[in-house]
């Protein structure tokens, strides 16, 4: 892998880890067009790592907060904390009990550009919901319909944070503040993504090369505030549902391209 490419797919798994738009199925589709094969899980971990940081960073005021009411045994910082946790659950068993079960289709851009269309119907239901939604936080029995959403995302193609705020939405929790748990909830699911893939990395050997994984780490890492930001912006707007044309656009481009060019599936 050149520098250049570790560039290009950091700057796919930033902006795309958090716009509803799936970095899944955004990297598997780029590797196929790029003709790339990655060896092992390295290059994958080191831009999960710089994602993490990223939502840490725009975040690290709230992170900051439920730190110190957790330390100070705050009720609402608790209830929050344990919130998350909860939502945490769905994926957490998905990934660790189905993880081998659904890793073939994480070779299928095909499969990612199909559940691309799924993500845009999604996004396009928050125009909607959004209207109604007024809670400040779910409740406990939300948290675990959010956590559903969110381990759904583990396929390729369906956008976590699209999934997340689709759902919560649905449920009545405001927005920006259905943003904010969204994105707090993306720690330990980023978190747990990388560790689960730990094991693997006596496959990776040394073949990427430190360069392209420092260049790949900060592209991902720089990426991914300016993507927050962004969505963030556009929910402020109201025009987030916008994503979703992106979402049916480039999954109908990359099926259309797939009939043509069969080494894309």
């Amino acid at each position: 892998m050149s520098p250049l490419e570790a560039i290009l797919l950091g700057v796919i798994q930033g902006i795309t880890e958090f716009l509803p738009v799936s970095s899944s199925g955004h990297l598997v589709m780029a590797q196929a067009l790029m003709g790339l094969d990655l060896p092992g899980v390295l290059f994958e971990i080191d831009v999960h790592l710089a994602t993490l940081c990223a939502v840490c960073w725009v975040y690290r005021a709230s992170l900051v907060r439920l730190a110190k009411g957790v330390f100070g045994r705050d009720r609402e910082s608790l209830v929050y904390v344990g919130l998350l946790a909860i939502a945490t659950v769905p994926a957490a068993l998905v990934g660790v009990g189905l993880g081998d079960v659904l890793e073939p289709i994480f070779e299928r851009p095909i499969a990612a550009a199909a559940f691309l269309l799924v993500t845009g119907a999604l996004v396009w239901s928050i125009r909607r919901t959004a209207r109604r939604a007024d809670r400040d936080a779910p409740n406990a029995a939300q948290a675990i319909g959010i956590g559903c959403a969110q381990a759904l995302a583990i396929l390729p193609g369906i956008s976590r944070s699209g999934s997340t705020l689709a759902a919560g939405t649905a449920l009545g929790v405001e927005p920006t503040r259905m943003a904010e748990f969204s994105f707090l909830l993306s720690i330990p699911a980023i978190a747990g993504a990388a560790a689960l893939q730990v094991p693997d990395l006596a496959a990776a050997g040394g073949a990427i090369g430190t360069v392209p994984l420092v260049v790949g780490f900060l592209a991902a890492a720089l990426s991914g505030v300016v993507a927050i930001r962004i969505f963030l912006g556009m929910l402020q707007r109201k025009t987030f549902h916008r994503f979703a044309y992106y979402c049916w656009v480039v999954g109908l481009a990359y099926l259309g391209a797939a009939t043509v060019w069969p080494g894309l599936r």
